[in-house]
């Protein structure tokens, strides 16, 4: 299985060819660490982090 791409602007995972949250088009196959976000209101990492979005999301993207 090859590994997801994920956005270097806001580190959504992304199968299309622009990203959802951010509209970029700049992605990466380097990633570390998943998050996965269900409730980005009541979520204090998201919070902490900038997510806006429910979604996945890389933890640090190269």
């Amino acid at each position: 299985m090859s590994k997801k791409k994920a956005c270097r602007r806001c580190k959504l995972f992304v199968e299309g060819d622009k990203c959802p949250g951010c509209e970029s088009s700049d992605f990466t196959n380097t990633w570390q660490g998943r998050l996965f976000v269900q409730d980005a209101q009541r979520s204090v990492i998201a919070e902490k982090i900038g997510i806006k979005t429910k979604g996945e999301y890389a933890i640090k993207v190269r």
